[in-house]
């Protein structure tokens, strides 16, 4: 695989002559069938899927966690996000405790953004952040501490951010919502809720113009608050269910997504020189967006909580018989992506032991690779159920190794193996056909797990038992 990319950036003079810049759009809650360029037919999204055309899709990416703040450590570090304690969604102080996890992600992490910027990258974070900062837990590392030369984020970070404001019809005057969160850090802008994609595309323009006029390369992370909930839209595509205002934030965010998308493709210098990646940080949330085929949601192990839409644009650096092209073969996950642009960057992160792997050639167009070794989830620890509303309990932990899903609870009992090549909707658990595979997974699933820090899962799991039954050991 190393020969196959050394040779391909031989070919490649774009890529040769300067480092490339990299944009990361990590969207929030989406499904894996909420692109209509991936299957949707109740909303469109063209400003994505004119992405799409000019670049690779591809079908079996994976995020690390079926909740945010995980999913979003793993995409920063290149590591398992429980080697941090992120094991779950941050919440105030008390709930973290409870939970077993940390308060914040630790500084001495390694970081991309910190990594780049190292190597002479102007790094800048606009959008959500979640990996500190949030509820009473006001004394969390700034952004800056990461990485960061710039950021602008939301309620769930230090330092300036905007903050929403609120609309549906009959309203005379918008309300605030999460107006606490100004004890965080500013200055704040408050900003209509339906238009805060945008607002973060306002702050990233201008850092992109100021890093090419300082002839620097720049990473760009652009995570939106959308489209998690609760959802507002565009006054005048308000609709009363769930879904329907979903669908209206979906085609929102996409609308305001187009003014970065055409910023990087009429500037000669940006589009020949710049990578843009497009995915969602875990699935949706029920009853609001679609995983597509897939059995699931967001906080489930299964495909419909991890599996994610992944999107990989660059016309002057990917393989131009590619473009437009899907893959469907390469199986990967997000903290992949770190390695792999580190690569693409001829960066050298020494003395780094990364989970992810290289699959470079795979981001550029060059070869269908995968990572060689298996993908590993634990679930949050405060998710036994999907829900309160939803009595199903669910597997602690899973595995993706070739074709094979395998899940089971933290002692490999309740096993459920599934073939995705066959069965990507897991719907036919073939455990019992074939114990020797179980067997082999459980031991390797299991050995990954007690590896890694301890979070309050069991405990929790136990608490979440129906009455009069004892969680088994």
């Amino acid at each position: 695989m190393l020969k196959k990319l050394l040779c391909f950036l031989a070919l490649c003079p774009l890529l040769s002559a300067a480092p490339p810049n990299i944009v990361m759009i990590f969207i929030d809650d989406m499904g894996w069938g909420d692109f209509s360029c991936f299957g949707n037919k109740d909303a469109q999204t063209p400003n994505i899927d004119r992405i799409a055309a000019e670049g690779v899709r591809f079908e079996q990416f994976y995020v690390n966690s079926p909740i945010c703040s995980p999913s979003r450590c793993a995409l920063t570090t290149g590591q398992y996000p429980q080697r941090w304690r992120i094991n779950s969604y941050l919440n105030n102080r008390a709930d973290n405790e409870r939970r077993g996890v940390a308060q914040w992600l630790d500084p001495k992490a390694p970081v991309l953004a910190r990594i780049l910027k190292q190597n002479g990258y102007a790094t800048g974070h606009f959008g959500k952040w979640h990996l500190g900062g949030q509820r009473d837990v006001d004394d969390a590392p700034p952004i800056s501490a990461y990485g960061f030369d710039e950021s602008l984020t939301n309620f769930e970070g230090m330092g300036a951010k905007l903050l929403p404001m609120t609309m549906k019809p009959g309203d005379t005057e918008p309300g605030r919502i999460w107006g606490d969160a100004e004890r965080l850090g500013g200055p704040v802008i408050w900003m209509q809720r339906s238009e805060i994609t945008s607002g973060f595309v306002s702050a990233a323009i201008p850092f992109i113009n100021r890093a090419v006029a300082a002839e620097k390369p720049f990473f760009i992370n652009l995570w939106p608050d959308d489209v998690h909930g609760p959802w507002w839209p565009p006054v005048e595509k308000w609709a009363e269910d769930k879904h329907g205002r979903y669908l209206a934030v979906l085609e929102a965010m996409d609308r305001q997504f187009g003014r970065l998308f055409d910023h990087l493709r009429s500037t000669p210098v940006l589009r020949d020189n710049t990578l843009l990646l497009i995915c969602s940080d875990n699935g949706p949330e029920p009853g609001a967006g679609s995983a597509g085929p897939f059995r699931g949601s967001k906080t489930t192990l299964y495909e419909g909580g991890t599996r994610s839409p992944l999107i990989v644009w660059a016309p002057g650096l990917i393989d131009r018989t590619k473009a437009g092209s899907v893959n469907t073969k390469s199986i990967f996950a997000a903290f992949d992506l770190v390695p792999s642009l580190l690569s693409i960057a001829r960066i050298e992160a020494k003395d780094i032991a990364f989970d992810g792997e290289n699959i470079a050639p795979a981001l550029l167009g060059w070869d269908e690779v995968s990572r060689l070794a298996p993908i590993f989830w634990r679930r949050p620890p405060d998710r036994k159920t999907a829900s309160p509303a939803l009595p199903e309990r669910l597997p602690d932990l899973a595995m993706r190794d070739g074709g094979w899903k395998l899940l089971c609870d933290y002692d490999g009992s309740n096993p459920q193996l599934y073939d995705l090549a066959k069965d990507r909707g897991e719907t036919a658990n073939l455990a019992a056909q074939h114990p020797e595979i179980v067997q082999r997974m459980s031991k390797a699933l299991l050995a990954w797990h007690r590896s890694l820090p301890p979070d309050n899962g069991p405990v929790l799991g136990a608490e979440q038992a129906p009455k009069g039954k004892k969680k088994k050991k």
